[in-house]
């Protein structure tokens, strides 16, 4: 089992991340054993995944929309987000519109080229697992959410700006001043 940060603690995966063929096929996806699919395969093959036993993820590309599956929400134990480049900042929006958008409260795991300098900016976007890449030790990785003490813009983890809070702070308003 391979090990992945959640909720930042170190855990053992017992999920299958299922990733198409060469060909750009479907996958025949296993009778059991907890999977995660591509979002395009869910929507092909709804019916039969929800009849599967076990639980059900599925994975969004930087193509997907998350309103493709909102109505779905309610049937997935997790979704997770693919990062094929660590270039490729579409996943952190894409994490922002479930949280704040669509209200996704399950586990968000960023998956594929996920590296140790993205843990904390991840985080901010709702992001609360991370599947790192191969050549990625989870537990040196762990220090990266304290890499910084403060951020200046809002995010899913803190709605109100650096400014905001500090000037709250100035007037003595410890409610404004702890959001």
């Amino acid at each position: 089992m391979a090990l992945i940060i959640k909720n930042r603690s170190l855990t053992n995966d017992s999920w299958q991340l299922l990733r198409f063929g060469p060909d750009g096929s479907d996958l025949e996806i296993p009778a059991a054993g907890d999977v995660i699919v591509p979002c395009r395969q869910w929507l092909g093959q709804r019916k039969a995944l929800v009849e599967r036993p076990s639980r059900l993820g599925v994975w969004l590309s930087g193509d997907d929309e998350p309103a493709a599956i909102a109505d779905d929400l309610r049937l997935f134990a997790l979704i997770a987000v693919d990062f094929p480049r660590f270039t490729d900042g579409r996943g952190y929006s894409i994490a922002r519109l479930l949280r704040e958008r669509y209200a996704w409260r399950g586990e968000l795991r960023a998956v594929g080229d996920v590296q140790r300098d993205q843990l904390f900016y991840l985080a901010r976007c709702g992001f609360d697992a991370f599947a790192l890449r191969d050549r990625e030790d989870p537990r040196e990785a762990m220090s990266a959410f304290d890499d910084f003490t403060e951020a200046y813009q809002t995010s899913v983890d803190r709605a109100i700006p650096l400014f905001r809070r500090r000037a709250a702070e100035h007037r003595g308003d410890e409610l404004a001043a702890s959001l």
